[in-house]
């Protein structure tokens, strides 16, 4: 036997209403949710295709940081001694006038000649040391001069030579490895009638 109360429950007004919102939520699929199985396939797709390309990125930069760190960590390396190298430039350059000074020509007793023997074999050590260690030394004379590696300090005539030519190195200059850690201070000719003829061929 159905109670007048359920049966009334189950087809008051209230009833009515829930039916009308059941045929709605039939008719309009839930928003944001694919209708099918291609629509669904199609948004998995583009999502894993972003994923890749996020994941592609990341890896490439990655791959970035890693070979700048290397390249940091090499150059370290490298020109670690720089600072140290320059500061024994001026007792190289000390050593250099000090042989200078004394030509072998002149010396007339042993002492000297010991001394100035001394002094070489002092300097071609350091030299050596600096070879070693890739700094290499710029003694230009006879070249064309060359801003990336010398610094003009007096131009001279010399008709005989080609305008730019090196006649003279006041100062050696110093390269580590590949960067420059002193300028050679050069004497540049001006040139004359040569260095006309050669221009003007």
């Amino acid at each position: 036997m159905i109670d007048d109360k359920d049966e009334g429950a189950r087809t008051g007004p209230g009833a009515a209403a829930n039916d009308a919102g059941d045929a709605a939520a039939a008719e309009l699929p839930d928003e944001g949710v694919p209708a099918s199985v291609d629509e669904r396939l199609a948004v998995a797709e583009a999502e894993l295709g972003e994923t890749k390309d996020r994941l592609l990125r990341a890896l490439a930069e990655t791959e970035n940081v890693r070979r700048r760190l290397q390249r940091e960590r090499d150059d370290a390396g490298k020109y670690a001694v720089a600072g140290f190298a320059k500061d024994l430039l001026s007792a190289v350059d000390n050593l250099r006038r000090a042989l200078e000074a004394m030509p072998e020509a002149e010396i007339k007793d042993s002492r000297t000649q010991g001394l100035r023997e001394g002094v070489a074999a002092t300097e071609r050590e350091l030299l050596g040391a600096f070879e070693r260690h890739g700094l290499k030394r710029i003694d230009p004379k006879g070249e064309r001069f060359d801003h990336n590696f010398h610094q003009a300090i007096f131009e001279a005539e010399r008709p005989d030579l080609p305008a730019g030519t090196i006649v003279e190195v006041l100062q050696p200059g110093y390269v580590l490895h590949d960067r420059l850690l002193r300028p050679a201070m050069v004497g540049v000719a001006k040139g004359g009638a040569k260095a006309d003829s050669d221009a003007a061929a």
